[in-house]
This record gives C-alpha cells, structure tokens and sequence, in this order.
C-alpha cells in the first residue's frame, strides 16, 4: 500500500503566492490513471492559481478561507465547506481575498500534467484579454508575474 502524507510532501511554490503539494499524480507517491488530486495553499490577500483552461474537468473543495471565484463569464465567493466543478476547457481562476491562508483540494480527471503549472513556472502563462479570453468584470487581476526561481 503507498500512501501520500501532507507532512512529507514539500510541493512547489509558484509565482502567483501559492503551495501546491500532489497527493495522488504528479510527483507524490500515490499514482492513478484516472484523476490527480493535490492540496493548495492560496497566501493571504491574493494568492491565486492564474486564469486558464485545460482539457480536465476538475473540482475545486474550499477547506478554510474565502476566495473569488472565476469560471468561464462568472465570479462568486467561495469559503470553506463549498465545493466548484469546474467543466473541461472553461477558464477559471481562484484569487484569495482575505487576510488568511485559503486552502483546498483540487481533483482533475483524466491523470496528467496541466500546462498552466509549467507555464507560470517559465513566465509564459497566457494573458487574459490578450492571449485568452477575458476574466469576468470585477474579478481580480491575473497575476502573470515573473518567476522568482519556485521550490521544488
């Protein structure tokens, strides 16, 4: 039996001021074919995982804090004990908005790489507006800042 623990698990910083650390695919020691699933820690006031799309349909669950929500033409708080599916191929963003840590879990099916990951880490994640299409109004702005080097 593998097992993945939270506790051994280091993850990766990235750019936009969040932790991610993979539970199952990816680098953790649990693998499936079917799904990937990880836990994400959003830094306070505004950490985020950038706007973008992937062929995966995905789920988003709120563990503890509040963050905006994007998906596709909509934007809604989203706190803790609430869950968001999120259709293949629709952009969405997650931006915390309050002064503590909001963490959750993600799970993603079918198992693999999503390219957005890659491209914040190498500052070539795609603009919202320009390359992509546009956040819903209001929402907050798409961090697409330079890299500082991450940790694995």
């Amino acid at each position: 039996m593998t097992i993945s623990d939270l506790k051994n698990i280091p993850g990766r910083r990235y750019p936009a001021k969040r932790r991610t650390q993979n539970l199952v695919g990816g680098a953790a020691p649990v693998q499936a074919e079917a799904f990937s699933m990880g836990y994400v820690t959003l830094d306070p006031n505004g950490g985020q995982v950038p706007w973008h799309n992937q062929e995966q349909e995905e789920a988003y669950f709120v563990l503890d804090g509040v963050g905006e929500m994007c998906l596709g033409e909509e934007i809604r708080e989203i706190r803790g004990g609430q869950a968001v599916y999120i259709p293949s191929g629709v952009y969405h963003q997650i931006t915390n908005i309050r002064s503590k840590p909001l963490k959750f879990v993600y799970c993603y099916g079918p198992a693999g790489d999503v390219d957005h990951w890659k491209q914040e880490l190498t500052g070539t994640l795609p603009k919202e507006g320009i390359d992509v299409p546009a956040l819903p109004p209001g929402a907050a702005r798409q961090c697409t800042d330079a890299p500082d080097g991450g940790e694995s």
